[in-house]
């Protein structure tokens, strides 16, 4: 939300002024460009003039929409990767407390950090975790690992997030990301964050050789394609040592 108003700001003063109805496809393009050293903004000035210029059709003010289908600017930067084994086992041989929950509970339940963190006492009933996605409204019901049931066994109940700060008010993103940082800095993990645990999910599910229907019955994903991305080397690694097992 904080990173959308910044554009909305942005944009309400660049072109707020001007007549919505001449925009044209080249004016998103250039604007685009002008911000291309802040990739993210740049590709964000798209995305939510594109949201806008919905809403101008819906209007009446518009009868297309001019941001629709511009490409994305692509990232040089190394795509996100699951974690590998070997940092999992040290970061859990490391964390405590808060950092080990939230830690537990992303690779538990395969969720973005932001449902995690909503997640209640309520929800749980002993055997599973019940949630709407906050991305996607999607209603799931996912059943507790092993790991993830004795973590939450243990885990003092504070207020009504299971994810609790001292005084039992739900814990911020910042905090959680600091808490786990610290973690992460430690073992030499910097190089993948909270949101690397829902492909590292996703990646031990395809590992098992499950469908791209059962996985997305755990992490909510709506399209075979986010399991594909999420799950794509994982799933090849499976598939080939099933291959070369075979021609042995």
């Amino acid at each position: 939300k904080q990173d959308y108003t910044k554009v909305l700001d942005f944009l309400e003063e660049r072109v707020g002024h001007l007549d919505p109805a001449q925009m044209q496809r080249r004016h998103v393009i250039a604007l685009q460009e002008a911000n291309r050293d802040k990739l993210r903004f740049a590709n964000y000035c798209v995305q939510i003039l594109s949201v806008l210029f919905e809403h101008a059709i819906d209007q009446g003010v518009r009868n297309d929409n001019p941001a629709k289908g511009v490409r994305l600017i692509k990232s040089d930067t190394k795509p996100r990767q699951p974690w590998p084994v070997d940092l999992i086992k040290a970061y859990r041989a490391t964390a405590t407390g808060r950092a080990l929950l939230i830690f537990e509970l992303c690779v538990g339940t395969g969720q973005r950090i932001g449902d995690v963190l909503k997640m209640q006492w309520g929800q749980f009933d002993g055997d599973g975790i019940s949630l709407r996605q906050g991305k996607t409204g999607r209603e799931l019901y996912i059943p507790l690992t092993g790991r993830l049931r004795e973590i939450l066994e243990k885990t003092p109940r504070k207020g009504m997030s299971i994810v609790a700060g001292v005084d039992g008010r739900p814990v911020s993103y910042r905090a959680a990301a600091d808490s786990v940082m610290k973690v992460r800095k430690k073992i030499g993990a910097e190089g993948y964050d909270i949101h690397s645990l829902r492909y590292t999910t996703a990646a031990e599910l395809a590992a098992l050789g499950l469908s791209d229907e059962v996985i997305m019955s755990i992490t909510g994903h709506t399209t075979v394609a986010m399991i594909a991305r999420y799950a794509g080397p994982a799933r090849q690694r499976q598939r080939a040592q099933q291959a070369q097992e075979r021609r042995d």
